[in-house]
């Protein structure tokens, strides 16, 4: 897709709110990455498994995403022999017990989620080697006493050796000549030896190691001679204790490394899955719906909410009304302003799409609706629009919107726009989406327009699917003499002089200058003369109402027509889908059936109670029981507790 039009279109802000929604660092990422796809069969999985998400988190089946880390490369330096920190080896162990908590997900999912259980199905239950590591590993990153005996052996003599230092120092204490030498009657740690402080003065009256002397230089610290000895040994046995740490690193960064592969997928998937999980909670909070994915260029949004709009509505409330006057209280609730949902429809009937209307009237929000719309569904999401929406598959999306002005390259705005449509035309062709906003301005009128037109005619000659907006009245005829295009307009109230953003197709827009000049109260003078001077330049004017009131009507039976259709093909997918179920159920009961009654021992078989595999050892046919291996026990279930693997 063309990065230029995505920054137009303001996609990456869309990819940052999908982001919001990931629980991990591993989803967040594969969210600020994610691109649109132009693989229909792709496309349309994706989409699927976001609806089944969204169907999980409504059943309150959402994944257990809690302890997870993005550990591959960790766990691919433990492959190759590398010795792991001991917090390392914390955040493996808590996704390796991610991993045994997703395994059992899978196993509780309900039976028609089978996307999103056949997404899971290669992840293994690694949670044993996450629970060796956390029995050797406090949460601190400490490595525990029973992390090995030896480990356990060197503790204990610290332990005695340090008791018999705290004995000297507390016998030391007691003596009262030594105490009239102290600075004050308790001793100290410095690193890791006990240390008593001396006044300076009386320095040659303790025999042992000076460590330190105090910032005022009147007290020194001193190790007592009876002490050094110990702290000799102690410093042994601290180096055999860190060897015996560093010893069951190693074997825990090797048992880490044996399930380095499996862990490193059961990671990808499960990154995958919180990038699902995170469009079913954007598609859950915003109401969105899942498109129809088509290849035939066929686009029909309908009701859609542009969706960082939508967004940013619902965190900045619309301002308070103000108090009314009969001294009632107002209401102090904030009110949330509402997105305006357009239909918008192209390659149904026509290709061209030409948007007139005033300014602020919502012409460029409805091409970025469009815009965005058609990249969040070739990215697998949900849109903000009504069920049953229809989006095809675009190879290239490609838009020329706003002022480019291009200081750089000493370019004028017009100058821009035309550089910018005329690398566009080098791209485009027949699966592309054009956007052009303010079609022919930034120059002369008459000239804007006839260049507008051989834009059009250009757009129509490659065929794309085309949105274009424009002021230029000389161009709400052209879709009057090409039937592969339409005219659009917004729609503006003049009673209130705002836009209402409702964008209606089959009309063109009206500037209504003089309308809004009389409700303006401009002298009525002034506006006779204005009304003779558009009389004189009316020319075809009347024709065209006419012509667009008889286009109009034929634009809403068409629309009607349309709407009646998609419901029936909607209605015939959901009944053949039903039938396919219904067949695949009774099948699968059937296969289930010739399973339970031909079984054999030394089968493998899943049972249900286990929630795991195991083998037959034993059938007995009269009490419908079967005897099954699973871990290190055997059990007896009934045949109703046995599916296949």
């Amino acid at each position: 897709m063309d990065a230029h039009t995505l920054d137009l279109l303001g996609f990456d802000k869309v990819r940052t709110l999908l982001a919001d929604y990931a629980a991990s660092s591993l989803g967040c990422d594969l969210a600020r990455q994610i691109e649109p796809s132009t693989d229909a069969g792709a496309i349309r999985r994706e989409i699927a498994l976001t609806t089944e998400m969204v169907t999980a988190l409504g059943l309150n089946q959402a994944p257990p995403f809690g302890g997870l880390h993005d550990v591959r490369l960790v766990a691919r330096r433990a492959q190759i022999g590398t010795m792991l920190t001991a917090e390392q080896l914390i955040e493996v162990a808590e996704s390796l017990n991610c991993t045994g908590a997703m395994y059992r997900y899978r196993m509780r999912l309900a039976e028609h989620l089978s996307g999103i259980i056949d997404h899971l199905s290669g992840i293994e239950d690694l949670g044993t080697v996450g629970k060796s590591i956390g029995g050797c590993i406090d949460g601190r990153g400490h490595v525990l006493d029973m992390a090995s005996r030896d480990l356990a052996a060197v503790r204990q003599k610290l332990y005695d050796l340090d008791e018999k230092v705290k004995a000297e120092i507390r016998r030391l204490l007691r003596d009262p000549e030594l105490r009239k030498i102290l600075s004050y009657p308790n001793a100290t740690v410095h690193g890791d030896h006990y240390v008593l402080p001396v006044s300076v003065n009386h320095r040659h009256k303790v025999q042992g190691v000076v460590h330190r002397m105090s910032g005022t230089g009147e007290t020194v610290f001193i190790e007592p001679a009876s002490i050094s000895n110990l702290s000799a040994e102690r410093v042994q046995l601290k180096a055999d204790e860190d060897r015996e740490v560093k010893r069951v690193l190693r074997r825990l960064s090797s048992e880490v490394g044996r399930v380095a592969k499996p862990l490193v997928y059961a990671l990808d998937v499960i990154a995958k899955l919180d990038l699902i999980t995170a469009k079913a909670r954007y598609a859950r909070d915003f109401d969105m719906y899942p498109p129809d994915v088509n290849t035939e260029g066929r686009l029909w949004l309908r009701q859609a909410r542009h969706p960082l709009l939508e967004s940013l509505f619902r965190n900045d409330p619309a301002p308070e009304p103000p108090p009314s006057s009969d001294n009632q209280t107002p209401n102090t609730k904030h009110q949330i302003r509402q997105v305006v949902p357009i239909d918008v429809r192209l390659g149904i009937g026509f290709n061209l799409l030409v948007i007139t209307g005033p300014n602020t009237g919502g012409k460029t929000v409805t091409l970025k609706t469009t815009g965005l719309l058609c990249l969040m569904a070739q990215c697998g999401m949900h849109l903000p629009a009504g069920e049953g929406s229809l989006v095809p598959v675009f190879r290239h999306i490609l838009a020329d919107i706003g002022d480019e002005q291009s200081l750089e390259q000493s370019l004028s705005t017009f100058s821009s726009h035309i550089s910018r449509i005329a690398s566009i035309f080098k791209v485009a062709d027949d699966q592309s989406l054009i956007l052009f906003d303010e079609l022919g301005s930034g120059t002369d009128p008459t000239e804007g327009a006839a260049l507008g037109r051989a834009i059009l005619d250009q757009l129509d000659t490659v065929g794309c699917r085309a949105i274009v907006t424009t002021h230029l009245g000389d161009l709400k005829s052209y879709a009057f003499n090409n039937d592969r295009a339409e005219n659009g307009a917004v729609e503006f109230d003049i009673e209130t002089m705002r836009p209402t953003y409702r964008l209606h197709i089959g009309q063109f827009g009206m500037s209504n200058a003089l309308k809004i000049a009389r409700r303006l109260k401009l002298p009525k003078e002034l506006l006779r003369k204005a009304h003779r001077y558009l009389k004189k330049r009316a020319g075809r004017s009347g024709e065209l109402v006419r012509l667009q009131e008889l286009r109009l009507e034929a634009e809403q039976a068409k629309v009607d027509a349309l709407a009646a259709q998609h419901e029936a093909n909607r209605e015939k997918e959901s009944f053949v889908r039903e039938r396919a179920a219904l067949d695949k159920e009774v099948t699968d009961k059937a296969a289930l059936h010739e399973l339970r009654a031909n079984l054999k021992t030394g089968t493998v078989v899943t049972v249900q109670r286990f929630g795991s595999t195991g083998k037959v050892v034993k059938v007995d046919p009269k009490k419908q029981t079967v005897t099954v291996s699973v871990g290190i026990g055997q059990w007896e279930v009934p045949f109703e507790e046995i599916f296949p693997v």
